[in-house]
């Protein structure tokens, strides 16, 4: 749940820098859980007011979060695109986002697995 509420309370609209596998999966399960959720009580009320407005809230957050989980891979934001493409582009989409990311630091940022990666290139590059 702490990785849910990371991306919505930290990095809402962050379309910047990288996100780990964690992160990401973990958003998608919380989500997915939430949304399960909010359609059972849709059908006991008869309404599907809830769930429209909790897509729409969770929208920006959940393209924020697959454009940091490309970067973390090395690919652009712009490769999120491949959604539009049905399911060859889902498959490849899928396949991405379960890659490991880069190790150390890309262009996109420091590596999110190890935070302390520049403290570690400054030692190494001492001896």
């Amino acid at each position: 749940m702490e990785w849910y509420l990371k991306v919505i309370k930290e990095h809402y609209a962050d379309f910047n820098g990288r996100a780990r596998r964690q992160e990401y999966w973990m958003f998608v399960l919380f989500n997915t859980l939430i949304g399960i959720a909010i359609g059972v009580v849709e059908y006991i009320i008869g309404t599907n007011f809830i769930g429209t407005v909790y897509s729409l809230a969770v929208l920006v957050p959940s393209i924020a979060v697959a454009v940091r989980r490309l970067h973390d891979i090395g690919k652009s934001g712009w490769m999120y695109l491949l959604v539009l493409l049905p399911i060859i582009g889902w498959i490849i989409l899928i396949v991405w986002f379960a890659t490991e990311g880069n190790a150390g630091a890309n262009e996109y940022g420091a590596d999110p697995k190890n935070p302390h990666d520049e403290i570690n290139e400054i030692g190494q590059n001492q001896f």
